[in-house]
């Protein structure tokens, strides 16, 4: 039997799911710094303060390839990482439920001070809450976390989408004015006590309990959807399923299409919100897990792709650091720019940030088996402390 917490070898690790992290990573990046750094995301009016037709262009494609595709290949790589950790702790004869549900307590720890201390919009302590209800599914059959996944998240779809199609023009098209005003002073020109007490009220906001149907209906799909690849090993072995791999690359392509794409030709009606977040974006979640898979067995695609994995590997710690850094860029305690880039250069600052970053944990990872954080999080989980340099040869 292998000592607990005994780390992986670079063999055992799956490169290209690495690569898939890093690029969700990147795609929560895209979505996140607008987001963080005007309140229209939350409190309306985004098309109304960014008036431009290159600003309205830009927001079309953050919608269409990034809003709701990132969190949820997110939450899809985590469902398919703590299927990976059940299968190591069983083969360890290890209590696999005690484990993960430590791993994960430990996230909500994790999501606590990110949540109420950087940046409200954390997907971290979701993730942990949210997860502890895998705990019901690790034992199950592969076919009851199809069938869960589907019915979660297509019965809820269709039911509220034509709920909100009947509301008709009443639906959407709302601004907060007076949310947007004290965001603005809070953010722009509040001190730390203000910013924090802003970040707690727009936490409360999107966390409000009647959402809570809709986070759970939208990522515990794609945890169950992503623990049932993991147990039918297409991305362990891409090769010898590809046959399977390409039918669904162009399933979920198609579907991403319609679902993503599809509502701009009509408009992009506020009514279709959901069906285009819960659907399209849970298709393009898997469509882009996909790609990189088969992209990455190749040569070329291997070496385009791989700056990906250095991220992807650290991909807790660059989440966090991609928030102090958006901290410090708007907020009043640092450089004060709230609200004041617009989405053209929120897509120049998230380009060479994430460049800076790819470079950065490629270095890290010379000289270190984990991230810092990753190293917290799997000591705590092991209750053993975990060796991080890495062997240094000759």
């Amino acid at each position: 039997m292998k000592d607990i917490g005994t780390p992986l070898r670079e063999a055992e690790r799956l490169e290209w799911i690495d690569a898939a992290r890093g690029l969700a990573i990147f795609g929560i990046f895209m979505v996140n710094v607008p987001a963080f750094n005007a309140p229209y995301f939350l409190y309306g009016g985004e098309e109304i303060y960014w008036s431009s037709g290159t600003s309205h262009t830009i927001q079309a494609i953050i919608d269409i390839f990034f809003q709701a595709s990132f969190y949820t290949l997110f939450s899809f790589l985590f469902g398919f990482g703590i299927e990976m950790m059940r299968e190591r702790l069983a083969d360890k004869g290890l209590h696999a439920k005690y484990i993960i549900g430590r791993r994960l307590v430990i996230l909500i720890g994790f999501g606590l001070i990110h949540a109420f201390l950087i940046w409200h919009g954390d997907i971290l302590l979701s993730y942990g809450l949210i997860g502890l209800l895998l705990l019901f599914f690790l034992n199950r059959k592969k076919k009851t976390l199809l069938a869960w996944g589907f019915s979660m998240l297509l019965i809820f779809t269709v039911f509220f989408t034509f709920s909100l199609y009947s509301l008709g023009s009443d639906y959407g098209g709302w601004v907060n004015e007076p949310a947007i005003e004290q965001a603005e002073e809070n953010y722009g020109n509040g001190t730390l006590f203000d910013i924090w007490s802003q970040n707690l009220n727009d936490w409360n906001y999107t966390n409000a309990p009647m959402n809570w149907p809709f986070l759970i209906m939208s990522l515990l799909p794609m945890f169950l959807f992503g623990m049932y690849i993991a147990r039918k090993k297409w991305l362990h072995q891409p090769k010898r399923h590809k046959r399977a791999l390409v039918s669904l690359w162009a399933v979920t392509f198609l579907l991403f299409l319609v679902f993503k794409a599809g509502p701009y030709l009509f408009g992009n009606p506020a009514w279709c919100q959901l069906m285009q977040d819960n659907i399209g974006g849970s298709a393009s979640a898997v469509f882009y897990v996909v790609s990189v898979t088969l992209l990455y067995q190749s040569p070329i695609g291997k070496r385009w792709l791989r700056g990906l994995s250095y991220v992807g590997k650290l991909s807790l710690s660059n989440y966090i650091l991609q928030s102090l850094f958006a901290f410090l860029l708007f907020y009043s305690v640092g450089f004060g720019l709230y609200g004041q880039v617009s989405p053209l250069w929120s897509v120049i600052i998230v380009v060479l940030f994430y460049s800076v970053q790819t470079i950065a944990s490629k270095w890290w990872l010379q000289s270190y088996r984990y991230g810092p954080l990753e190293w917290i999080w799997r000591t705590l989980t092991y209750g053993k402390k975990q060796p991080l340099r890495r062997r240094q040869e000759g």
